[in-house]
């Protein structure tokens, strides 16, 4: 399956010649011109990378970054921007960009920083083979808890990416700021942490782990999260 890539970028010519060049290098493409077009479809389509103008008309590329940041925390994202300035470059980063690339700029240079991002993003190499649970199995495709009496509870997106994460690292404690950093991806320094209390509590409803006998998300108080069930490699292993 092609990997697929967002584009918004407002000036036609440019947005051509990127759509052009990731569709040579055999990536599938969405294109937005402008900010608020492309903050939709940034929030509601499937995707693989991000690459962000951030001069837009509509919406600011600084804003869609920080929404996306919200709603899909490990989504990878280069911003592609005129604005060379050290402050500019330090100001995306800090919001949570992978890469900052400034115009004018090769293609060919580009597209390699779009590889690079990709083969070095943690939580897109934790898989989404199936896990199995002692009474479901997570289908990270699909985003969906299906247990073994034939019911099912639907992920979303960020749920799906927490369980990723608590998967990536099972059998050790995982700080609630260590969450914060790398699933929500915002600095969690001086920030309340209640929120990963609450994004935990609803996994463990839907996930019936609540009260269990042997429960597969234990807190350790003081200290945060540990996921306890075993990693298996394909869904006929089940």
């Amino acid at each position: 399956m092609k990997l697929r890539i967002l584009t918004i970028e407002d000036d036609p010519a440019i947005r051509r010649g990127l759509v052009d060049a990731f569709e040579f290098a055999g990536f599938e493409i969405l294109e937005a011109g402008r900010g608020d077009h492309g903050l939709k479809l940034a929030l509601e389509c499937v995707y693989d990378l991000l690459v962000l103008d951030l001069v837009l008309p509509g919406m600011s590329g600084l804003d869609i970054l920080k929404a996306v940041r919200i709603e899909r925390p490990t989504v990878p994202i280069i911003i592609l921007s005129a604005r060379g300035d050290e402050n500019d470059r330090v100001a995306g980063l800090r919001l949570g960009a992978d890469d900052y690339v400034v115009k004018p700029f090769s293609i060919r240079e580009l597209t390699a920083r779009v590889e690079a991002v990709l083969r070095r993003s943690p939580e897109r190499s934790s898989h989404d083979v199936p896990m199995c649970l002692p009474h479901a199995t997570i289908d990270f495709e699909r985003g969906l808890v299906e247990f073994d009496d034939g019911t099912e509870a639907e992920l979303t997106e960020r749920e799906a990416d927490l369980l990723r994460y608590l998967r990536t690292h099972a059998g050790r404690v995982i700080s609630r700021e260590e969450l914060m950093s790398h699933v929500w991806r915002i600095d969690p320094r001086g920030l309340n942490t209640r929120a990963i209390d609450m994004q935990v509590a609803r996994l463990r409803e839907k996930l019936r782990d609540r009260g269990a006998e042997s429960p597969i998300l234990r807190t350790v108080r003081g200290r945060g999260y540990e996921l306890i069930v075993p990693e298996v490699a394909t869904q006929e292993d089940c």
